[in-house]
C-alpha cells in the first residue's frame, strides 16, 4: 500500500492518541507499530493470555512499547483486562492520564476455543463472549463520553469469517456476530457525534490461526505466506484515521485483497393475502432470489422498505443493485 492516498495526503496520526486492545502480539502488535510510524502516541493493551484466554503476562505488551520506542515512537504499555468494564474503565483511564485525550481505539482483543456445540464447557462459553462480545462492549461503553463530548472519534472492532459458519465455531461465531451488531448499531448512534465505528474482518497468520490449523501443513504454509498481518494494519490505520471513508462497515483484509462484506436483504415476496407455510413454501425460491437486494443502513431503514413493500409508507432512496457492474464501482 503506497504511503500517500489518493488525494496526495499522507495518512498520519500526529497527536492523535490510540488505543489498541490485544497490542502485544500478531495482529495487534502490527497496528501499534504502524499506528506509531505514523506519529500516534499508543497505548498497547494487552492481558498476555494464552489463545484460550488462561494466564496473563506483562511482556508482550512492554516488548512491544520498547520496539516502538527503539524506532522514535511514544507508547504506553497496559495489562487491564477488557472482559471486565472496570478494566475498560481503567484502560481509558490510563490513555487519558497520560496523554489527555482519546482520539481512536481499536478493538483487538481476542481468545479462540473452537469446539464442537455439544463439547463446548459453561467456562469455555463464557470465557469467548467475555473477551468477544463483553471487551467490545465494555470498551465501546468507556470510551464513548470522552469521543461525544470531544465531537470526534475512531472505533474499529473486530469481525470474523466466522461469521459465514463452520464446524466447531459455535461460542466464537456468537462472539463475533455480537460485535457486528455492536458495529453498526454503534456507528448509527455515533454519527450525530463525530465517531465514526467499523470493523475490520481480518485473514492472517497468528497464533489463533495457526494454532487452529496446526495440523494441515499445506494450509500452514498458505496462510504464512500468503496471509502475514502486516498486510491488515494498513487497513485498519485508514479506519482509525479522521479521514476514514466510511461508518458501519466490515472491511474483509484477506493477504493483498480488501472487500468489503455487508448484510444484504432480498426484494422478497409480498403475498396477495394473509400467507400460509403452504403458500411461503411454494414462494420460498423468490424469497431466496438474490438477483436484486438492498442493504439498509439502519433498522428504520429496513422497516421503512417493509412499510413501502406493503403500501404503508416511502421507502426513501431506491435500493441499489449492488450485482450489477456500474454499482460495484
Amino acid at each position: 500500500m503506497s504511503r500517500v492516498d489518493e488525494r496526495g495526503d499522507e495518512v498520519r496520526f500526529d497527536g492523535r492518541v490510540v488505543v489498541v486492545t490485544g497490542g502485544g502480539r500478531g495482529l495487534g502488535r502490527e497496528y501499534a507499530l504502524l499506528l506509531a510510524a505514523r506519529g500516534a502516541q499508543v497505548v498497547v493493551n494487552d492481558v498476555g493470555t494464552g489463545t484460550d484466554g488462561h494466564g496473563t503476562s506483562p511482556a508482550p505488551a512492554r516488548a512491544v512499547v520498547e520496539e516502538i520506542r527503539a524506532a522514535g515512537g511514544q507508547a504506553h504499555a497496559d495489562g487491564h483486562d477488557v472482559a471486565s468494564a472496570d478494566g475498560a474503565r481503567a484502560l481509558t483511564a490510563t490513555a487519558l492520564e497520560r496523554w489527555g485525550r482519546l482520539d481512536a481505539l481499536v478493538n483487538n482483543a481476542g481468545i479462540s476455543i473452537l469446539r464442537p456445540l455439544a463439547e463446548l464447557t459453561d467456562d469455555e462459553c463464557r470465557r469467548v463472549l467475555d473477551t468477544h462480545a463483553g471487551g467490545t462492549l465494555n470498551m465501546l461503553r468507556a470510551v464513548w463520553p470522552h469521543m461525544a463530548a470531544a465531537g470526534y472519534g475512531r472505533i474499529v472492532n473486530t469481525c470474523s469469517d466466522a461469521l459465514f459458519g463452520d464446524t466447531g465455531l459455535s461460542a466464537y461465531a456468537a462472539g463475533k456476530g455480537a460485535v457486528l451488531g455492536l458495529t453498526t448499531s454503534a456507528a448509527a448512534e455515533g454519527a450525530a457525534y463525530g465517531i465514526k465505528v467499523n470493523a475490520v474482518v481480518p485473514v492472517a497468520a497468528t497464533r489463533m490461526s495457526l494454532e487452529a490449523v496446526r495440523d494441515d501443513e499445506r494450509t500452514t504454509a498458505l496462510l504464512t505466506d500468503l496471509f502475514p498481518a502486516r498486510h491488515v494494519a494498513p487497513v485498519v490505520a485508514l479506519l482509525a484515521h479522521e479521514g476514514a471513508p466510511c461508518t458501519g462497515r466490515l472491511l474483509h483484509a484477506a493477504g493483498r485483497r480488501t472487500a468489503r462484506i455487508f448484510l444484504g436483504a432480498t426484494e422478497g415476496v409480498v403475498w396477495p393475502e394473509d400467507p400460509t407455510p403452504e403458500t411461503v413454501r411454494a414462494g420460498f425460491p423468490r424469497i431466496c432470489a438474490t438477483e436484486t437486494f438492498r442493504t439498509p443502513g439502519s433498522v428504520s431503514e429496513s422497516m421503512g422498505f417493509s412499510l413501502a413493500r406493503l403500501g404503508a409508507g416511502s421507502a426513501g432512496p431506491p435500493a441499489l443493485d449492488l450485482t450489477t457492474p456500474a454499482a460495484r464501482e
